[in-house]
């Protein structure tokens, strides 16, 4: 069997016009999709306009804020800490003016040094012991009855020594400086038995082997003593002239011009401290019926004369 009239085959300039035929067919069935790389919203913003569009904002909101100085007025801790250091050593210098305030850092001194004093007196006598001991043994063997009476010697010095000093440095303590001669001569009467009878055995041609070291070693202590008793009378008596309302002044830089007169040799010119508090009255700083408390405070005066102040503002007043 043999088959007639075959098709015959199309040219291919036919097959690709067809091909592209279907393809534009297609085109117009199916709508354009936007690029999957390039999102937008509704106004046609990318995300990369967006994000530009946040940096240009913060941007101007950080250069306006900029110019604001508020944070740099507010204090750090490290400036509070510095602020309230240096008002505190602003009230401590204001307190040390008072003339209360440097009586009793006098009174603390004197003390302290009479307290250190007696002490440095007492270790220098109790240092005399052994020489005063061998002394007044003299050559006594050991725990026999004058060997240990010896012990005693230096001891009883010492006591009566100590009531005389003491008494002195007390009084002394008080603004009453005890002078007497005849304590004076006591004093020195102790303490050249003292260093007599710790020296004695160490001096030249006593001493089987004489030694410089060993003889001063010995009159230390009462040589010490010495010294104590003599400086301690006139350490106190300095410490009593001390005048508190002419040593600690609170008036301010404009007041020193007058404070020479208000306060001559003599003693305070009370007319004149009356003056002063009377423009202080003017001027506002002090009330009109100002206190003895109130006018110490700003005149930098003792208390008795602050009283007269304010007793002639009144008699002024009558």
């Amino acid at each position: 069997m043999s088959i007639t009239n075959p098709i015959p085959e199309p040219p291919p300039e036919d097959i690709s016009r067809g091909l592209a035929e279907i393809e534009r067919h297609l085109a117009e069935q199916i709508p354009a999709l936007p690029p999957a790389a390039q999102p937008v919203n509704a106004e046609g913003e990318t995300r990369r306009v967006r994000r530009l569009r946040a940096e240009v904002a913060e941007a101007h909101l950080l250069a306006g804020l900029q110019d604001d100085d508020t944070p740099l007025m507010v204090d750090t801790a490290a400036v509070r800490k510095r602020r309230k250091a240096a008002s505190e050593a602003a009230r401590l210098h204001e307190l040390a003016q008072d003339p209360a305030m440097g009586a009793w850092q006098a009174a603390r001194m004197r003390h302290l040094l009479v307290a250190a004093g007696m002490v440095s007196l007492a270790l220098a006598l109790a240092w005399s012991t052994a020489g005063v001991q061998r002394f007044a043994a003299d050559g006594a063997p050991a725990w026999s009855p004058s060997w240990g009476f010896a012990w005693l010697v230096e001891p009883f010095l010492s006591l009566a020594l100590l009531v005389v000093v003491g008494a002195r440095a007390y009084l002394g303590t008080r603004g009453q400086p005890l002078n007497n001669r005849t304590l004076i001569r006591i004093e020195r009467l102790f303490l050249g038995l003292t260093l007599s009878m710790n020296a004695w055995p160490y001096l030249p041609g006593v001493a089987e082997a004489f030694s410089l070291s060993r003889l001063v070693l010995h009159v230390l202590g009462p040589i010490v003593a010495v010294a104590v008793v003599t400086a301690l009378p006139i350490i106190l008596a300095a410490f009593s002239r001390l005048d508190h309302g002419r040593q600690y002044p609170r008036t301010g830089l404009q007041y020193r011009a007058n404070t020479r007169s208000e306060y001559p040799h003599g003693g305070p010119d009370i007319d004149a401290l009356t003056m002063r508090v009377r423009r202080l009255i003017a001027a506002g700083e002090l009330p009109t019926d100002p206190g003895t408390h109130k006018i110490r405070r700003a005149l930098g005066c003792g208390t008795d004369t602050a009283r007269a102040v304010r007793d002639a503002l009144i008699q002024g007043a009558a």
